[in-house]
């Protein structure tokens, strides 16, 4: 059953859980703020969630805890960065802020990185830039990772490979945040943890048929993700992880050559300043004209209007300022054993 919190009250867990495993002060309130920040948003698979899953990669040393990452090229307006797996959302922090910094500069920047840790929902960071004026795109890629398979094959070789871009709007920011396969691998964890199964055939069993069983994955031969596009039209969501795997990869000059075999994220960073272009007044303009007619089409069904990605974040942002955070049980029961062994008291529900 969901349940209400404070949303310091979960800030301050977080951060403590993160500290206790290891990480100093610094990036352990880093980590959590953007944790708690995904929780606001409404996308609680990668809030603090994550921290039952950090946790473990900070007891094997398998997160690095102190340190840097390591510019390997700075050309100004692209760079190429290696996170030394250290905490993805710590990573990205300092990325963005960079990239930010050169895009007012030079118009726009990229940047690839190397070597992160797991980097979180991509829709909180974008909307960092975005809230500041700027266009952000990211994608990332886990080289280590095989868990969707070719469009035609049945051996898992993919990551679901994520891509979002957040870009500013009149009242709040756009966040278009998806990836290459039909459903996560957060979602599929949620669905085992919870004992169900998707609504649709979403996964492929090991001898390459659709099913509804997240269970596929655990299976011998493995089972994977179908790509978007499903059984019938997989192959967009297959041209779609290759993308991401060449512009998260091939650009940063680390990948599945490498062969690691660590939880890691390689990223692609992209910041646009519509102020180099035509300028961020007209580009807001156009932004909410068309949004504007997109939410005045006369919907299929009247009780649900179209919406604009990123107002549901908006809306569930706005909901968690005056009442809290909302939690689904199956992230407490996770948190709530992670606030057990560590000896911390858990805050009371609102």
């Amino acid at each position: 059953m969901s349940q209400t919190f404070d949303r310091t009250a979960l800030y301050t867990l977080a951060r403590s859980l993160l500290e206790q495993g290891g990480l100093p002060a610094d990036k352990a309130a880093t980590v959590a703020e953007l944790l708690i920040q995904t929780d606001e948003i409404g996308v609680t698979t990668h809030g603090i969630s994550m921290v039952s899953y950090y946790l473990p990669e900070l007891a094997k040393d398998l997160m690095t805890k102190e340190g840097s990452h390591a510019v390997l090229a700075d050309n100004k307006v692209t760079l190429l960065w290696d996170g030394n797996y250290l905490p993805g959302h710590w990573v990205m922090r300092h990325a963005l802020e960079t990239c930010m910094t050169r895009a007012a500069e030079y118009g726009m920047a990229a940047m690839a990185i190397r070597r992160s840790h797991h980097i979180g929902c991509l829709s909180a960071l974008t909307r960092i830039a975005a809230e500041q004026g700027y266009v952000c795109y990211i994608a990332t890629s886990d080289p280590s990772g095989e868990w969707v398979a070719p469009y035609g094959g049945c051996e898992p070789l993919l990551t679901p490979n994520p891509w979002a871009v957040g870009y500013p709007g009149r009242d709040h920011p756009v966040l278009i945040d998806t990836c290459a396969s039909i459903t996560t691998l957060s979602k599929v964890r949620e669905h085992i943890n919870s004992g169900t199964e998707f609504a649709h055939p979403w996964m492929l069993d090991g001898a390459g048929h659709a099913t509804t069983d997240p269970t596929v994955i655990n299976q011998s031969p493995k089972g994977s993700i179908l790509p978007v596009g499903g059984a019938d039209h997989g192959h967009k969501g297959f041209a779609m992880g290759l993308m991401v795997e060449m512009l998260t990869q091939a650009l940063a000059g680390h990948g599945r050559v490498e062969a690691p075999t660590r939880w890691g994220a390689n990223v692609f960073l992209q910041v646009i300043d519509p102020e180099a272009f035509g300028g961020r007044e007209a580009f807001v303009s156009q932004v909410e004209h068309l949004n504007e007619a997109c939410r005045n089409s006369r919907p299929i069904d009247p009780a649900r209007p179209v919406r604009i990605p990123g107002d549901r974040a908006a809306s569930a942002a706005a909901r968690a300022r005056t009442e809290g955070v909302t939690l689904p049980g199956e992230v407490l029961t996770r948190i709530r054993a992670c606030a057990t062994e560590a000896g911390l008291a858990f805050p009371e529900a609102l």
